[in-house]
């Protein structure tokens, strides 16, 4: 046997091996479910175990602690800024309640923080095992899933533990993002989600704002899909039934800010804020390179004067004014406007463009592999599918081209890029060239 052929049939026997290994994992979903959760769970513990207790520990230095220690000490939903303000809607509700609520049972506590790292942990690794059986219901196959899994769960190795463990539901929002999905799929499916199911489907679309609002375009572009797609008469009515279960779950939440603030907006309360954040004289694409330039935010989490001037004109009319100033300033610098929503596409998709090269190169190597996977799986799979993978990737990240981006924006979506980019490594084990 020559050399090539010797070399050819090594390739085919491990990628045989390969395929019979993936094979086994994958075809029992709960067989990969437990082996990829319990990898996750156990390298993030190993992780979390070699940090710093004593960083563990609850504090009020950022917003979200802020507003838990606030909610635990007091019982209302208050003080994130850097002197106490009164009433917030700063933040949507879920991740300080849930926070609030270990921290009750206890205390300011090392043990209050590690039980909030390991939720935070679970939730993870719920998610991660979860990839097989995702990516069998978008069409790409449990192999895809199970190597998206492996990846996502292995990926607890790199970068640093507040990478590993980010505080604002970022891990339950892709949960949550992949369930919708699937549940919107079911409906394309059948043609009909039943007035029961369009009810509950809101309900649950309504409690999932509240865990993280920029979840809204993602809904609206799956909603009008429906429109577009379904055959039913009734279609136009089932969406409206949908967007009743909506309002019904958004509406205590809605009525206690009506009541404390007199205005009606959707869940938070602080984009004009955070436009301003974004776009002034100072700024740049990412927090961290503001950071690093040692900028002045203009912010009543850092400037007093800044939080005594909301405390005068209240909540919604600062960042009112705040979102106006943000908008005179795109007015008058247009180009350094786009310049900037140029640089923060960059940032999500192509990784951290004011670093090394070698630091933005996993992420741009993720977003090339989806990018193939999708060219490969695309012309295999219904439209339907092709959608429940392209609305998200298109419309969730929206909002953050218009404001500073940090790496933790992306987190939710990162499942669906393992799992076009696992697509396109089984193809290649498959059929090994």
């Amino acid at each position: 046997m020559s050399h090539r052929k010797e070399k050819i049939f090594e390739k085919d026997y491990i990628s045989s091996a390969l395929c019979d290994v993936l094979d086994w994992f994958a075809c029992s979903p709960w067989r990969s479910f437990s082996l990829i959760f319990l990898l996750s769970f156990a390298i993030r513990v190993n992780q979390l175990n070699q940090f710093n207790r004593r960083y563990l520990v609850p504090t009020a230095e950022r917003e979200l602690g802020k507003i838990a220690i606030s909610h635990l000490k007091t019982g209302e939903f208050a003080d994130p800024y850097i002197i106490p303000t009164g009433p917030t809607a700063h933040l949507p509700p879920v991740p300080p309640l849930k926070d609030s609520l270990i921290y009750r049972a206890l205390g300011l506590t090392y043990r209050a923080g590690y039980v909030r790292a390991i939720s935070i942990i679970i939730t993870t690794s719920v998610l991660y095992g979860m990839l097989p059986w995702f990516s069998e219901r978008l069409g790409t196959g449990r192999g895809a899933g199970v190597i998206a899994g492996l990846v996502g769960a292995i990926s607890g190795l790199v970068g640093g533990i507040w990478d590993m463990l980010p505080g604002h539901g970022e891990y339950l929002t892709g949960l949550i993002m992949g369930l919708l999905l699937v549940a919107f799929l079911r409906r394309w499916k059948e043609q009909s989600g039943g007035w029961r199911g369009s009810l509950l489907l809101g309900l649950a679309i309504g409690a999932a704002f509240h865990v993280q609002p920029a979840l809204l375009p993602v809904v609206l572009g799956c909603m009008l899909f429906e429109l577009w797609w379904l055959k039913n008469p009734r279609k136009w009515a089932l969406v409206g039934v949908v967007a009743l279960g909506i309002l019904l779950a958004c509406l205590p939440w809605g009525w206690r800010n009506y009541q404390t603030f007199n205005a009606v907006f959707f869940i938070r309360s602080n984009l004009g804020g955070e436009l301003r954040l974004a776009y002034n004289d100072a700024t740049a694409a990412t927090f961290e390179e503001m950071d690093a330039m040692g900028a002045h935010y203009i912010h009543p989490g850092a400037v007093v004067s800044e939080a005594r001037k909301l405390i005068e004109l209240g909540e919604i009319e600062y960042m009112n004014q705040a979102g106006g100033e943000a908008l005179e300033w795109i007015s008058a610098h247009p180009a350094e406007s786009l310049r900037l929503l140029a640089q923060r596409f960059a940032n999500l998709w192509a990784g951290p463009q004011h670093k090394p090269v070698e630091d933005a190169l996993d992420v741009l190597a993720l977003t090339v592999l989806a990018i193939m996977g999708a060219w490969r799986s695309f012309p295999r799979i219904t439209i339907p599918q092709r959608a429940a993978f392209s609305i998200p990737l298109v419309t969730y990240p929206l909002i953050y081209y218009i404001v500073a981006y940090m790496p933790r924006y992306r987190i939710p979506l990162d499942w669906i890029l393992y799992i076009l980019a696992g697509a396109a490594v089984w193809s290649w084990i498959r059929r090994p060239q």
